[in-house]
């Protein structure tokens, strides 16, 4: 039998939770929901399943997303969520007291950190090491970060946006905003609320703006069908969504973002400023799928700027790469006692 790794890495994202084993790199992808019973607290499904509960579950059901913007909003949730996948990669006869290595958002509270380090040891871990998503990325990315040079990386996720400026194996500057893929998605049903006086589902949302979403005028105009209920009659109603609005939905949570990326820059020493004018900025996450986003930010920045390869596993690579070598893992992580 494969011998079971001692450390783990979680990716702890709002939308999606990634684990990563050392030795065996990522093991399981799954989106960031609990499905609960509401009268025994019974775990009914976590991940994909309890993601299709949304919006779908009866009065004795409740389906969760339990981190909000990045930062965890239910903490029994977390717990039941982080445990359960956990058993899914690691069988429970053969469960132990693992290392695990959690990421973080870059701007996080004292108090948030200890929510995350008390909810990773309320799984069970030995012991709990914090890593920021941003140091992740740039790694999982490829940057080569150990360099005298300067580097920046931004990542979008699900609950948050999360940019830095790296040299010499470190972080030089960073920003971070509660602003990302899940805030576009709420911006498209606001949009369709207002405009058309429909109301339909984050789920519908999300996949209108993986159709037709662009952060930047399109070439051609693309169209999308979506079902949802008037809020006048509460009939089904079915209405016609196009780039334009999807494009005009989401611009004020676009710009937010782009705000973040100059203010980093702003906040950058002169000569890792021009390095990242030379090598450009690299996108990673979920948020890099949007159509033209990298031109988007190129033009408003005047700065090249590359999506990731599979740039929503960056995190995840990172984590990897970070278990698999030691003194990448003692410079990244914020907690204690690594050699524990």
């Amino acid at each position: 039998m494969k011998a079971v790794s001692k450390e783990i890495g979680i990716d702890l994202g709002t939308s999606y939770t990634r684990i990563v084993l050392r030795g065996r790199g990522l093991v399981l992808s799954e989106p960031t929901v609990v499905a609960i019973n509401k009268v025994t607290g019974e775990i009914l499904a976590v991940g994909n399943q309890a993601k299709e509960m949304l919006g779908r579950t009866p009065d004795n059901i409740i389906a969760v997303r339990p981190l909000k913007d990045g930062i965890i909003a239910d903490f029994e949730a977390t717990r039941m969520l982080i445990q359960s996948l956990m058993y899914r990669v690691i069988p429970r006869s053969l469960f132990y007291k693992p290392r695990i290595v959690i990421t973080i958002p870059s701007q996080i509270t004292d108090v948030e950190s200890r929510a995350v380090e008390g909810v990773a040891y309320k799984t069970g871990a030995k012991a709990v090491y914090l890593m920021e998503e941003v140091m992740a990325a740039a790694i999982g990315a490829g940057l080569e970060i150990e360099k005298p040079e300067g580097s920046m990386i931004v990542d979008i996720g699900g609950g948050t946006s999360e940019m830095a400026v790296l040299s010499l194996g470190g972080i030089v500057t960073e920003n971070s905003v509660k602003i990302a893929g899940d805030k576009m998605d709420q911006d498209i049903v606001e949009y369709i609320r207002m405009k058309f006086n429909v109301l339909i589902g984050d789920t519908e949302a999300e996949e209108i703006k993986k159709q037709i979403g662009t952060a930047s005028d399109a070439m051609t105009e693309e169209k999308v069908s979506v079902k949802g209920r008037n809020l006048s009659t509460g009939l089904p109603e079915t209405v016609t969504i196009t780039t334009i609005d999807v494009n005009q939905a989401i611009s004020n949570s676009l710009n937010i973002i782009l705000r973040a990326i100059k203010s980093t820059l702003e906040n950058t020493p002169p000569e890792l400023s021009s390095d990242v004018m030379t090598r450009g900025i690299v996108l990673s996450g979920s948020g890099a799928y949007l159509k033209n986003i990298e031109r988007f930010i190129s033009e408003q920045t005047g700065i090249p700027v590359f999506i990731a390869d599979s740039p929503a596993e960056c995190v995840a690579r990172g984590l990897a790469q970070a278990l698999d070598n030691i003194e990448i893992l003692k410079k990244s992580v914020k907690s204690r006692g690594l050699n524990r």
